[in-house]
């Protein structure tokens, strides 16, 4: 029975039902993909009372706009477009929050998931004795289609880490195609991560009790259109959900990334140093203030490219955060310069001078980059 619904006069008339199943597409610029999708999706799920919502981080090629023009013809097809902010997994959060449905399907918006088994996933929710359903390419009859043998080796190396966190025997918990039940998922939603672009490993490893799932096969398709989103950092942000999920109640995900990339800045720091002062035979203090300065620059560039990729600066704020940086970085390199020349004239050995500079201007470059260099809304 239709929801009813007050009039101005206080007379109740009955409105249509809300959706059975909600389908999250999470998209950046994938607007030759959207038309073609919903069609698919409307021949899939015949019979069945369903949306789809496109979640889209403010895409350059106008995927939002393209979606809003087939929202006018069609009110099963909604839109939420995220401005400065970006992610795959936290998008699927806010597609999954924005729908009242019982049952919600995540599946991408590039084509290569097989939107036919859709209502064999939605029949094994509706029995009752599932809280999730996956699409999976690891079980038998299910493949990854034509990927390259590089590709597929990351796959399954990435698939064997994730055995770190989650405990089920999950045989591709990996996938980005799968259906949940509401209940489930708003069970996990506060002890998620919603770091990178695997949400359902995160699903799984955030859950403080046994989800029960099923697997069903499917051949992951060839993108016709587009560009994939995968890219050098995937990986990064993979390694980062895992260790969150292992350390994150103490210690949280951005500063990890953060120490993790000053350490290797630490590395270059020394390095650079160990060249100016012996090979070189520079005085300390003027190879000390180099090392700083080129270690600082290589931390901007791998903090820009991975710790705040979600914020990262493009074109010409890129040489704007580079000056922010060395700006709010400043007192922390004058008081690194300051104590390491302090300590080495005090008989310590370089090494250990420049290390204790390190320390003395660690924790102010934190502090001070993510308030000015990397706002959170750029």
């Amino acid at each position: 029975m239709g929801a009813k619904i007050a009039t101005k006069s206080n007379s109740w008339s009955v409105a249509p039902e809300g959706p059975e199943l909600t389908v999250v597409v999470p998209t950046f610029n994938e607007t030759e993909n959207v038309q073609e999708l919903v069609r698919l999706l409307n021949d899939a799920l015949c019979n069945v009372n369903w949306e789809v919502i496109f979640v889209d981080d403010d895409s350059e090629d106008g995927t939002a706009d393209r979606v809003r023009s087939i929202t006018r013809a069609d009110r099963r097809i909604r839109c939420v477009q995220r401005v400065g902010r970006r992610g795959l997994s936290s998008a699927c959060v806010e597609g999954i929050l924005a729908s009242s449905a019982p049952f919600v399907a995540i599946m991408d918006g590039d084509l290569q998931h097989d939107e036919r088994i859709l209502l064999e996933m939605l029949a094994k929710l509706r029995s009752g004795k599932f809280d999730v359903v996956i699409g999976s390419r690891y079980v038998e009859g299910g493949s990854v289609g034509e990927w390259q043998s590089h590709r597929a080796f990351m796959s399954k190396f990435a698939t064997a880490l994730a055995r770190v966190t989650v405990r089920a025997d999950v045989k591709d918990p990996m996938s980005g195609f799968f259906m949940i039940r509401r209940e489930s998922f708003m069970g996990v939603v506060r002890n998620l991560s919603s770091t990178g672009f695997k949400i359902l490993l995160d699903i799984f490893a955030s859950s403080r009790v046994p989800l029960s799932f099923c697997e069903i096969p499917y051949t992951f398709r060839t993108r016709k259109a587009g560009e994939s989103k995968l890219d050098s950092t995937v990986m990064w942000e993979y390694m980062m959900l895992l260790l969150d999920k292992v350390v994150g109640r103490y210690v949280p995900i951005r500063f990890l990334s953060f120490s993790i990339i000053g350490g290797v800045g630490a590395l270059i720091h020394m390095s650079t140093l160990a060249a100016a002062f012996k090979l070189l035979g520079a005085g300390f203090a003027t190879a000390h203030a180099v090392a700083t300065v080129i270690a600082m620059t290589a931390n901007f560039f791998m903090n820009n490219a991975l710790t705040y990729r979600d914020r990262r600066l493009k074109g010409w704020k890129i040489m704007y955060g580079l000056i922010t940086f060395y700006a709010v970085c400043g007192l922390g390199a004058v008081s690194n310069v300051g104590i390491a020349t302090v300590i080495f004239e005090q008989k310590y050995s370089w090494w250990l001078a420049g290390a204790a500079g390190i320390l003395i201007g660690a924790t102010w470059n934190y502090a001070a980059t993510s308030l000015f260099t990397w706002q959170h809304k750029q």
